[in-house]
């Protein structure tokens, strides 16, 4: 009798031969990148650095397309974009201490927006590690340990012969829902010293299915069949979790109405009939919300942006399928489901039954036009325009990639995405400087769509540097660069609490003529222009910088009593 686990593939003649007689000069290096191309990676981000350099020169053996950004937290971004993009794991190479440590900012938002980056960071020699003080260059006295609150899992290496199951258990734990930013370990010497291991061919390192417990989807569907008031709440789990067809069909057979959170932007067709769009931060939501009796969150922690600053307190009963352990129930008490949003919302379709209510759309027009009246009392039909500008520029399946500017803050509630996994913004850790290295990292997972980044002159600064990275590889990103003279929404922040604003006003330099110094087209426009100007940029091959010089508004805050 055989049993499943009993079987073993067995090698070709030609992969025993391989096996025993492995090319000559090969070094720890090599067996990182056979590991990451015998994963499936095609292409991975970094920046050298001393005690990598066994990594970057096993590169120019192998296959794998390298992508050198100028700083560390760029390239961390960039590979975050990939992983958006491509639900791949995004290899990021880096080295020791400073370059290790510039990373930090990339993977948290890598983290918090469950995109799939696996890093591997190089160490210093095996004879420095021990938490002694060696002298040697770069060295920590724990480098993992500062890696271990950021990421979902640290793989410390420590021989040659534990490079390739390192890797692959961090490439399955990346890829396993939730998605998540995985650290690699690996001293200098373990890189550089030669090897006669067989060349790595192949991993399995498939990711494990989280499915939902059938008897808790089994109660789920009975309270949304019987709600009289059943809403959704749509996530980034959603998107990326690719069912967005599957949360449609839900709705429509429940009559629910959907808010998509701002991490969730393309969950639902924003004109659907049902689609609450994306109206947070606005209190007319947040009542409509709270006055469900059947709460359906999907793939979303309703954290602070989603519960308007946590002032949202639901008064029925709430569902909340969340692949992320550590968010179920940790804002709400619910019927909490542990489960990847596909998978659980098939389960619904399986066992839920349907609803009539042809009211709902007339309740989901009335809000809708309670969010628009209370913009038009704000005098606002000016970032309005600008916003509208740049998404009839756009096309439709190219992606956004948004900083923490205030025309992102409008695109979070008002921007209208298209599809799904097309807009993206730095809003899971609310760092600077994401946009542009994101949008890089998007164009060379899908060279065959243009990509837009958008920045404040604040956030620029903190990436201007990779223009020298989008014309040495000619990426097709078009970077409209909003220029107000200071950190935007700060200043609006610091204004509003205590009368005027400090630190937040900013020298800066002329962006057009910085671009051009970098060999990238650029022109300055006027919100009158912006549409035009937008567009050409991003119908022309390579990288081109949009500059609009402008002071824009926040709508209202709804938050504050």
């Amino acid at each position: 009798m055989t049993h499943d686990h009993d079987l073993v593939l067995r090698p070709t003649a030609a992969q025993t031969e391989a096996a025993l007689n492995p090319p000559p000069g090969r070094t720890g290096g090599d067996l990182v990148v056979e590991t990451l191309a015998g994963l499936g990676a095609t292409t991975v981000f970094g920046l050298p650095g001393q005690h990598a350099l066994g990594m970057f020169d096993a590169l120019r053996r192998s296959d794998l397309r390298y992508v050198g950004l100028r700083a560390e937290n760029n390239a961390g971004f960039a590979a975050d974009a990939y992983g958006r993009i491509t639900g791949e794991a995004a290899p990021l190479l880096l080295s020791t201490g400073p370059g290790a440590l510039m990373s930090l900012a990339a993977l948290q938002e890598a983290a918090a927006a469950s995109a799939p980056v696996l890093a591997i960071g190089s160490q210093v020699p095996t004879a420095g590690l021990g938490g002694g003080r060696h002298g040697y260059l770069h060295e920590l006295p724990d480098q993992a340990a500062v890696f271990r609150g950021v990421v979902k899992s640290v793989h410390p290496v420590r021989t040659p012969s534990q490079i390739p199951s390192a890797i692959a258990a961090a490439w399955q734990s990346a890829l396993t829902a939730p998605h998540g930013p995985v650290w690699v370990e690996i001293p200098q010497d373990v890189l550089l010293a030669g090897t006669s291991l067989p060349q790595v061919t192949g991993l399995d390192a498939t990711p494990e299915e989280l499915a939902p417990r059938p008897e808790l989807t089994a109660v789920a569907a009975d309270l949304l069949s019987r709600a009289e008031r059943p809403l959704i709440v749509a996530g980034g789990g959603v998107v990326r979790a690719d069912a967005s067809r599957k949360l449609r069909q839900l709705a429509e057979r429940l009559r629910a109405p959907v808010v998509t959170t701002f991490g969730g932007k393309g969950a639902f067709p924003w004109n659907h009939p049902l689609s609450l769009q994306s109206w947070l931060e606005d209190r007319h939501t947040t009542d409509f919300l709270e006055d469900a009796d059947v709460l359906l969150v999907v793939g979303s922690g309703l954290g602070e942006l989603s519960s308007n600053y946590h002032t949202f307190a639901p008064r029925g009963r709430v569902i909340q399928i969340e692949a992320d352990l550590g968010k179920l129930e940790s804002n709400h008490p619910a019927l909490g489901i542990h489960a990847d949003a596909r998978l659980a919302l098939q389960a619904l379709l399986e066992t839920v039954g349907e609803r009539q209510d042809p009211e709902a759309p007339e309740r989901v027009r009335a809000l809708l036009s309670k969010v628009a009246g209370r913009l038009a009392e704000q005098d606002l039909a000016a970032e309005q325009e600008v916003l509208a500008s740049v998404r009839r520029a756009l096309p439709a399946d190219a992606p956004s990639f948004w900083d923490m500017t205030i025309l992102a803050y409008w695109a979070w509630s008002a921007f209208d995405p298209k599809k799904p996994n097309t807009m993206h913004s730095a809003q899971g850790a609310g760092g600077l400087g994401y946009a542009f290295p994101a949008a890089l990292g998007a164009a060379v997972a899908d060279p065959t769509r243009p990509v837009l980044a958008v920045s404040g002159d604040g956030g620029a600064l903190y990436s201007i540097a990779e223009l020298a990275t989008a014309r040495q590889h000619d990426l097709d990103v078009t970077w409209l660069i909003v220029d107000d003279g200071g950190y935007g929404i700060l200043r609006e922040y610091m204004t509003d609490a205590f009368g005027q604003a400090t630190a937040t006003e900013l020298t800066r330099p002329d962006f057009v003529a910085l671009a051009g110094a970098f060999g990238v087209p650029a022109v300055r426009t006027t919100p009158g222009t912006l549409e035009t100007d937008l567009a050409e940029a991003l119908s022309a091959p390579g990288p081109r910088v949009v500059v609009l010089p402008a002071v824009l508004r926040m709508f209202a805050p709804t938050h504050r009593g």
